[in-house]
């Protein structure tokens, strides 16, 4: 990496930062834009740099306020994402400390801000003298990199894992892929896989292979073929606790961008119709192309779940799997930017639109049919809370336990994050009388 391309580098880095954490905008959506023009050495470079920001921010902020005499305001705020990102490199990454030093300062060139160098110059230097990355506060949700609302939470539900919990949302998490059974077996699939990516057959879950480095998945082998898919432990969960039978109506509500619509398919290619739906019409695409590269067949339904005479054909379900809206609390170890994105006041809100969502799927549910409810959190107001509410106000619904230890006050499935290698998730089942 020359100089110029290293200060540029630093530069777009220290913007996709500002764009996440200061204009609320999400990684997904942030990245690929500042990666377009990069090599992609650099694009992952780039990524992994933002993450990790993202993943210490708190400790990072924390030296800030204590080497910087007084905050940087209006144009020149993205220069204090630039230090941190100056910070992170001398922390926590294997970036030589001359490179981090001084593509860091250059690249207040390329943020216009040339006249902000010898400040920038001048922090990090007094960091790297003072040996810095050796002082951490006492304070354990500074070093949980957790924002204070959420660590409070976590605290206050899970006293006994919450440094478990941490550390894994600190810890990268494996590729986790599913072997499309429709086309090939696991073992077979297993045999085609190159043997230095360490790869091993998950025990328990029939379809999972786990790759514990990050790998470029479009060059595995049978990729285009749609021999397998890309989806975590957790949420290959879904389909068999929704256990579809032969010649069954089965609706994936909230189905982007369509693993578990899928894996359905896979496990019950024979139902009378498999419907996918999505609020949000450009998703669905990414449906559409899974479905295509899988070789499976969905309807897709473009429609706002709670408003369901807008979209439904009036035939009942036998089968609904609800991936509800949530927090994403669950995740937050493949996307940092959660953290920073979602607020407190966010939960309440959450927590009625599947509220919402929950009580119009069980109208068009039949009698005698399975709901399945699904969250990426791992916030019991989202979960155990709200199906033990659920529970008590409708006379209908009965709990068909995941668990043998579930009750109606503490019902469903929570796994947290690092539990098996896995997301945070939750699930429960629900029986229509």
């Amino acid at each position: 990496m020359s100089n110029h391309s290293g200060a540029k580098l630093r530069a777009a880095t220290a913007k996709a930062l500002f764009d996440i954490l200061e204009s609320g905008k999400s990684s997904r959506d942030v990245l690929p834009k500042y990666q377009a023009q990069l090599k992609d050495k650099d694009k992952a470079w780039l990524q992994e740099m933002s993450f990790g920001v993202l993943r210490h921010l708190p400790l990072l902020q924390y030296w800030l306020r204590d080497m910087l005499q007084k905050p940087l305001k209006g144009n020149q705020k993205i220069i204090e994402h630039l230090i941190l990102l100056g910070f992170y490199q001398l922390a926590f990454s294997r970036v030589s400390a001359h490179a981090a030093v001084a593509e860091t300062v250059a690249a207040c060139n390329a943020l216009n801000a040339p006249g902000l160098k010898g400040l920038v110059n001048a922090v990090l230097r007094n960091f790297q003298r003072q040996d810095k990355h050796l002082q951490k506060p006492d304070d354990p949700q500074i070093n949980s990199g957790l924002p204070k609302w959420l660590y409070k939470r976590l605290l206050t539900n899970y006293p006994e894992q919450i440094d478990a919990i941490v550390e894994s949302m600190h810890t990268r998490a494996p590729v986790w892929l599913r072997v499309n059974r429709q086309k090939i077996a696991r073992d077979a699939y297993f045999d085609m896989l190159p043997s230095s990516i360490n790869a091993h057959k998950h025990a328990t879950l029939e379809d999972a292979i786990i790759i514990p480095k990050s790998v470029d998945v479009v060059s595995l082998p049978g990729f285009t073929d749609g021999l397998f898919a890309v989806q975590d432990g957790a949420a290959q969960l879904a389909a068999s606790l929704l256990s579809p039978q032969e010649n069954e109506r089965i609706l994936d509500c909230c189905a982007a961008p369509g693993g578990k619509t899928c894996h359905i398919l896979e496990l019950q290619p024979s139902l009378s119709a498999c419907i996918a739906l999505d609020i949000d019409k450009a998703r669905l695409e990414r449906v559409e192309e899974n479905l295509l590269r899988l070789n499976h067949n969905a309807t897709l339904v473009a429609g706002d779940a709670v408003e369901v005479d807008t979209w439904w054909d009036g035939k009942p379900f036998d089968r609904i799997l609800l991936d509800a809206p949530c927090s994403a609390t669950g995740v937050i170890r493949r996307h940092p930017d959660i953290k920073w994105l979602r607020k407190s006041k966010d939960i309440e809100e959450l927590v009625a639109i599947q509220q919402d969502i929950l009580s119009a799927m069980w109208k068009i549910l039949k009698p005698g049919g399975t709901l399945l409810y699904a969250t990426c959190s791992i916030l019991p107001e989202e979960n155990s809370q709200q199906i033990a509410k659920f529970l008590a106000r409708t006379p209908s619904a009965s709990l068909l336990p995941v668990t043998k230890t579930e009750t109606t006050d503490n019902p469903g499935r929570q796994i947290l994050p690092g539990e098996d290698q896995m997301d945070g998730f939750y699930y429960a089942r629900l029986l229509k009388s």
